[in-house]
């Protein structure tokens, strides 16, 4: 029987410590809200930038290459790969 008691009192104990453990947290909540404000920040954001950000950088966008230019980029990657298979030792088909 003392071992229930003892269970009891535990049991108690705990929720006293989660009581004041959520206390503690709402506190330090409301102080790091007081502290943003003084800064002037909003909470961070996560996920996708808005609307307004994406399309800024939509609208510098490029226009499209011209011949030459699509050749002289062919031209550098073909270099590229062909220094590639020769430092590693692979042959191209």
């Amino acid at each position: 029987m003392p071992r229930s008691a003892g269970t009891i009192r535990n049991l108690s104990l705990l929720a006293a410590a989660l009581d004041g453990l959520e206390l503690q947290k709402q506190r330090i909540d409301e102080q790091i809200q007081e502290v943003r404000a003084l800064l002037g920040k909003s909470p961070a954001r996560r996920g996708r930038p808005p609307a307004s950000a994406a399309s800024s950088v939509a609208k510098r966008g490029r226009g499209p290459l011209s011949a030459a230019a699509r050749k002289k980029i062919a031209a550098a990657q073909k270099r590229r790969w062909a220094a590639y298979r020769k430092a590693n030792g692979t042959k191209s088909e």
